[in-house]
């Protein structure tokens, strides 16, 4: 009796080479869920009623680096929503470093705002600031100021206005999963400083360890400081692990603007391994990178704009007593092949949604 020949003996006859099942799921997988933060974002999904504009109010932007792309585009954001609303805005830089926050932060008080705005750097740092305004009743608002969207009151934060940080990693972990074909050795870069950056990244080495990837090394290195750092990192990592860093994961694309110089004198071309993968922020340069093939293959983008346009907006709720909108915006995975809509031939992810007219629609503008 002849015995059936099963499809093992006749993939090792012919030859074939397939992944084994599991791994080919995983990577099914992470294509799937790359896929669904990669087309346009064309349909308004946030909030469409709200208080009237408070007029003739007078706010501040605590920036916690203006060098920073991401806390570069809520900026412009704010003053772009604060000029339709009928605000007047004053940004205060702090430069990177602790002492600079706090000398904007005292800045600010003296002011006697009527709202101020958090942008880019862990409240708990600024603890005695905090305190201050709550007890003089200034309302505040953040971006990327809490591990928390949305209340966080223990801080006396209104809202703090993110994406979902954590789908933002693991997106970005997924793309260079998928990109690797099952096997990504990955370098996390990271900063212990900010609460939310280590929970990135966290998250980023669980994604990837979740799917079956390796992560290399777990980098934490100060974001204030990569310009000297990195360089030289870079070098050292190359030497470490040579081919078998396939990806560099990183909390936002600053880390990237300073390893191309590096990598480039190692003999590796800008579409070549390492591929750098960015969890935030979307800045211009990443953009730049990206369509040049040049030392950046992904950022995952926050929509930097309308985010200024919610800080505004939430901001006029809490003049007003009223409650936050309970919006979270949508993240957007920018690769080479997307670049060209929703705002990247203007190096930003701007949606098409028409958020600018729904929240002039709310204020009554």
């Amino acid at each position: 009796m002849k015995r059936a020949i099963g499809l093992a003996t006749l993939v090792a006859v012919a030859g074939i080479g397939f992944a084994p099942t599991a791994e080919a799921d995983a990577i099914a997988e992470a294509k799937a869920l790359v896929a669904k933060h990669a087309g346009k974002k064309e349909a308004w999904d946030g909030p469409t009623a709200g208080p009237k504009a408070a007029e003739g109010k007078s706010i501040v932007v605590l920036a916690g680096d203006m060098k920073n792309g991401g806390i570069l585009g809520t900026t412009r954001g704010v003053e772009e929503a604060a000029g339709v609303i009928g605000w007047t805005v004053r940004v205060l830089d702090g430069a990177g470093t602790v002492s600079g926050r706090t000398a904007a932060f005292g800045q600010a008080l003296a002011l006697q705002p009527d709202g101020i705005i958090i942008n880019g750097f862990d409240t708990n740092e600024q603890q005695a600031g905090m305190d201050e305004a709550k007890k003089a009743g200034i309302p505040m608002v953040s971006w990327h100021a809490s591990p928390t969207i949305g209340p966080d009151p223990e801080r006396g934060i209104f809202a703090n206005v993110s994406t979902d940080a954590m789908e933002v990693s693991a997106a970005a972990a997924q793309w260079a999963f998928a990109d690797a074909g099952g096997k990504p050795g990955v370098v996390i870069f990271t900063d212990s400083t900010y609460s939310i950056a280590i929970a990135k990244a966290d998250r980023i080495k669980e994604e990837i360890e979740r799917l079956g990837g390796t992560v290399l090394e777990y980098v934490d290195t100060p974001i204030a400081d990569t310009s000297n750092r990195m360089p030289t990192l870079t070098t050292a990592l190359l030497q470490r692990y040579g081919a078998k860093w396939t990806h560099s994961l990183a909390i936002n694309d600053i880390y990237f603007d300073f390893m191309g110089p590096s990598l480039a004198a190692a003999g590796i071309p800008g579409d070549g391994a390492p591929k750098a993968v960015a969890a935030g922020d979307g800045s211009e340069s990443a953009y730049q990178r990206i369509r040049g093939a040049q030392f950046q293959s992904v950022t995952v983008a926050e929509p930097l704009n309308l985010q200024g346009w919610q800080l505004v907006d939430e901001l006029n709720r809490a003049m007003q007593g009223e409650d936050w909108s309970g919006y979270t915006s949508p993240l957007h995975v920018v690769t080479a092949d997307n670049i060209a809509f929703d705002g990247g031939d203007r190096n930003i992810f701007d949606p098409g949604n028409g958020y600018r007219d729904e929240y002039a629609k709310i204020w009554g503008k």
